[in-house]
């Protein structure tokens, strides 16, 4: 059996791939350098205006990397993409996720998103959490690292944790890049000849005639941790005043319209979650 085909047989790699930074990394990392069989999947949320070109941007990378990596074209399996309004969010999902709000904001994906795994029996799906990540703080005390059956290592939620919200939420997922950051991301990507693939991937939310906005959390994201130039300048400028001025009246802001749903509702509830 030839070596095209053996990599054919490996057990193949579940990622969530968005196009997005972190996660294009990932799926370069799997695909050049250990050289596994990857099943990317999406979720696209067809309230946000950022799904076509994220789904572009896709097919944009995947295409290149055929063309570019002959023995990707073995390895590289269509994306699996799904509709967030088709996932039913579990109700132990969700109450692990309101627990956890109640001491730090994260986004409404971490209800639909394991419970799309939990409903399709998906064990393990390799996220692009990384170091600067709310989800990396949160995971941090509980994480166990261990070698991947493809020669790797990751890190799990220890199942030692199975009473914690934590685990509940995120027992579905690998954190294969949870000790580097987007800056690490960006000089390891460039040692290893990515930069020019990195440079095609996409994360603005919002985006305003096909640019970034500079002010929806990934580009604020991105710039906070270190990728500023990925903005174009005149949004930056914009985003600088929007993180100065409007950005730190929005928690107390989410905070009160939490308070007031709860008191209609006449129970605790986290905005988004508990509805497909």
């Amino acid at each position: 059996m030839d070596s095209s085909n053996r990599e054919s047989r490996r057990r193949a790699v579940h990622l969530l791939w968005t196009g997005g930074w972190d996660s294009t990394f990932r799926l370069l990392q799997l695909l050049l350098e250990h050289r596994v069989p990857v099943v990317p999947y999406y979720l696209e949320d067809p309230t946000r205006p950022s799904t076509a070109i994220e789904l572009q941007t896709m097919a944009r990378i995947g295409n290149h990397l055929r063309a570019a990596y002959p023995h990707v074209r073995e390895l590289l399996h269509p994306i699996r993409v799904a509709s967030v309004r088709d996932v039913m969010v579990d109700e132990e999902i969700a109450a692990a996720l309101r627990e956890i709000r109640q001491r730090v904001f994260i986004g409404s994906q971490y209800a639909w998103l394991p419970s799309f795994c939990k409903h399709n029996a998906i064990d393990q799906i390799e996220l692009g959490v990384h170091v600067d990540d709310k989800v990396q703080a949160l995971v941090r005390p509980y994480a166990l690292e261990f070698d991947h059956p493809d020669g790797y290592r990751s890190v799990r939620v220890d199942p030692r944790h199975a009473d914690t919200p934590e685990f509940r939420l995120f027992r579905y997922f690998g954190f294969p890049l949870f000790h580097i950051d987007k800056v690490g991301i960006d000089r390891r990507a460039g040692a290893d000849g990515w930069s020019a693939v990195m440079d095609m991937t996409w994360f603005c939310h919002t985006p305003l005639r096909g640019r970034p906005c500079g002010i929806c959390a990934p580009c604020i994201y991105t710039i906070e941790e270190g990728l500023a130039r990925r903005v174009p300048m005149s949004r930056r400028v914009v985003s600088y005043f929007y993180r100065r001025f409007a950005l730190p009246l929005k928690s107390p802001l989410r905070r009160l319209r939490g308070a007031l749903r709860e008191s209609r509702a006449g129970r605790p509830r986290a905005p988004g979650v508990g509805r497909p």
